[in-house]
């Protein structure tokens, strides 16, 4: 599906592949990190990234990562219970610092005007770069909203690496619903402004010229 010179979504519905397509061709390299063990309000760290699916967030827990960019600060909570497997993959690519400085390469807008999402987590910043593995599907159990953060994807089965997104609006939830395969894996607890700002600053533009790097990503246990 080609988009149009303004580079909006012209049949999302049918542009999902576009939308949200990658292909993991980058490797990060080293081991996968640990996602339990650690006290309350304690960081997350690895020296070395995953170089193949990490373990899940174990059931029932929950993890904070912080997004910091130019233009402020992003707070993700993580669930375990919506996808632990994208959930624990996140976490861990998080961690390590893979998505240090890594651009929010697409800022799609709807037909209609409406921001869709801004779309991270590509440390080529084409749309084409993940880590090198991909990770299994898992069910879609909740509604896709404005402070969703889903995990980004092609048509194909099994194919989430790195990247992730964040809905902007909630007329995005029936679009995304309808094809219903983005991993959720949480929602913004605060920086909802950020991520507006984030898109405001590329004009809603498909893939901006100068897109707004994640400077550092950090995880908590809360």
């Amino acid at each position: 599906m080609n988009i149009t010179p303004s580079r909006r979504l012209v049949a999302p519905l049918l542009a999902l592949t576009v939308a949200f397509g990658l292909s993991a061709c980058s490797s990060s390299g080293g081991t996968a990190a640990s996602s339990s063990g650690l006290p309350a309000g304690s960081a997350e760290t690895s020296a070395e990234c995953p170089t193949s699916q990490p373990d899940p967030l174990p059931a029932g827990e929950t993890r904070t990562v912080t997004l910091d960019t130019a233009l402020g600060a992003i707070a993700i909570e993580v669930e375990a219970d919506l996808s632990p497997i994208a959930a624990g993959n996140f976490v861990a690519l998080a961690g390590c610092g893979y998505y240090d400085g890594t651009p929010f390469h697409r800022t799609p807008t709807l037909q209609d005007g409406t921001p869709f999402v801004i779309q991270g987590g590509d440390p080529t910043g084409t749309g084409t770069g993940g880590p090198g593995y991909t990770i299994k599907d898992e069910p879609v159990t909740t509604d896709y909203k404005r402070g969703t953060v889903a995990m980004a994807r092609s048509s194909q089965p099994n194919s989430v690496g790195s990247q992730f997104f964040i809905v902007l609006d909630d007329g995005a939830g029936p679009i995304l619903a309808s094809a219903n395969t983005y991993q959720i894996i949480g929602n913004v607890s605060s920086g909802m402004e950020t991520a507006d700002a984030i898109y405001e600053a590329s004009a809603g533009v498909e893939l901006p010229a100068s897109p707004v790097d994640i400077t550092t990503a950090t995880v908590t246990n809360p």
